[in-house]
């Protein structure tokens, strides 16, 4: 028989003092195991959390290395594009600066034929200059006209023969003749003028006759009339009313491919 003792089983009889620790063992291994088995579910949630947080981020990664790739390949695109433009824009640059040589060297050429087409007449009553790109033949009253007159003296007639024939087949080239007067009115009574503006039209229509009898196409003239409203001087003198009773024959080379270009653009 067990005395103050238990029985435990089959195992026999052990003391109370030692039941209570075995018992005291047990439950704290109970409450180990609960302890370490909600450590291991709560473990066992954050990785779930972890590896979900994780597949949504690599998901989110994915898209936005799609992206990427698209705006890469649309900003290779489009760089592709603005640099074929950029060199389509630098060939017409280079053709317009190709034309504006060509163009001066043709206003050079011109004026140096012009200008020894007339050789001879006095530098006072005849003026070769280039301004703005164009040749501007500029001839004195005094070599062309009487006072009030729209008659070409002969002496002027042969400065205007020189000219169209030394312009003869240059089809590429605009003539403009400018008649200018002082600000000193017109005669009243003068036959189908009148005012300057009257005057210098009819002055630069029969420059244009001669230098189309002489051989200039009609299209390639125009005559127009400024009065006395471009003066070269103030109408102050004799000295300077003389220098602004002039005609100025303009001559500019035509620029069509040029301005082709620049419609293009």
């Amino acid at each position: 028989m067990c005395s103050a003792t238990l029985l435990v089983g089959a195992v026999g009889c052990v003391s109370q003092k030692k039941y209570t620790a075995l018992q005291t063992q047990y439950t704290d291994a109970s409450r180990s195991r609960d302890q370490l088995q909600a450590e291991k579910n709560a473990l066992q949630e954050e990785k779930a959390r972890n590896e979900e947080a994780l597949r949504t981020s690599l998901l989110t990664k994915n898209q936005q290395v799609n992206q990427l790739n698209a705006s890469l390949s649309g900003a290779q695109q489009e760089n592709s594009q603005l640099s074929a433009d950029l060199r389509g824009k630098e060939q017409r640059i280079a053709d317009m600066q190709r034309i504006l040589e060509q163009k001066d060297a043709a206003v050079k050429a011109l004026r140096q034929k012009v200008g020894d087409a007339l050789l001879g007449f006095n530098s006072q009553d005849l003026q070769v200059n280039v301004r703005n790109g164009k040749v501007y033949v500029s001839l004195s009253e005094q070599l062309l006209f009487k006072s009030g007159s729209t008659k070409v003296d002969p002496k002027g007639q042969e400065a205007l023969s020189k000219l169209a024939t030394a312009l003869k087949g240059n089809q590429d080239v605009n003539v403009l003749v400018e008649g200018h007067t002082d600000n000193v009115p017109i005669v009243k009574g003068t036959a189908g003028m009148r005012d300057n503006w009257d005057l210098s039209v009819l002055r630069a229509t029969e420059i244009t006759r001669i230098l189309t009898q002489a051989g200039l196409p009609a299209s390639q003239v125009t005559p127009s009339g400024r009065a006395q409203y471009v003066p070269v001087a103030q109408n102050d003198s004799p000295t300077n009313k003389a220098l602004n009773r002039r005609t100025e024959i303009i001559l500019t080379p035509k620029l069509d491919e040029l301005f082709q270009i620049l419609e293009q653009n």
